[in-house]
């Protein structure tokens, strides 16, 4: 399918280097345990693990896992990385963290995917979320091709219910992410925390 023939290649699509948004929310907290639904080639989640913190990660591409894997074993590191939908993910764990770094998907499946996924967060954890919002439609820095998996303020609030809003902004950016991730880009960046009680 169209994922395992992008990381198929030897070239890691979005590079090896970690989300600078997520990279600068991680900082100043305690690690403990995140997960990383939507998570490719390993990037996000070598890092997370680099900083001590326990990383689940989720994708449905084997060719995503094994290079995650590979990155993993290469800066001497250990993550869980299971091959699923997260869509219908089902987890044994809550996290303190869950990151959703560019996790498109498809507008049938994203009005009930990620808010499904908040049942996972622990009270006082944080959701941290980049993606493409709509502005980002005819550029070829990345991202989804059709209006609606692309992501503006009012979907954010109505998918993250609950959620104690920390930051929520849309921005222009230039991405340095990879071959396809690479130039100007409209991005929304979110970090939403849900309450202790």
């Amino acid at each position: 399918d169209f994922w395992n023939e992008r990381y198929e290649k030897d070239e890691y699509a979005y590079g090896v280097e970690p989300n600078d948004f997520l990279k600068n929310q991680l900082e100043g907290i305690t690690p403990g345990e995140i997960l990383l639904p939507a998570e490719g080639e390993g990037r996000n989640a070598v890092y997370a693990a680099l900083k001590g913190w326990q990383v689940h990660a989720v994708d449905f591409s084997e060719a995503g896992k094994r290079k995650a894997l590979e990155l993993a074993k290469e800066r001497n590191v250990d993550i869980r990385y299971d091959i699923g939908d997260i869509s219908t993910f089902i987890s044994d764990q809550k996290y303190g963290v869950i990151a959703f770094i560019f996790a498109h998907l498809p507008p049938d499946l994203k009005k009930f995917a990620y808010t499904r996924l908040l049942g996972y967060l622990s009270p006082g954890g944080i959701v941290v979320l980049e993606m493409f919002s709509k502005r980002q439609l005819g550029l070829s820095s990345g991202g989804p091709k059709h209006i609606d998996a692309l992501w503006n303020e009012e979907e954010i609030l109505a998918y993250f219910p609950g959620l104690e809003v920390v930051q929520l902004e849309e921005v222009e950016t230039v991405l340095k992410e990879g071959p396809f991730h690479d130039g100007k880009a409209y991005t929304m960046r979110f970090v939403g925390r849900k309450p202790v009680s």
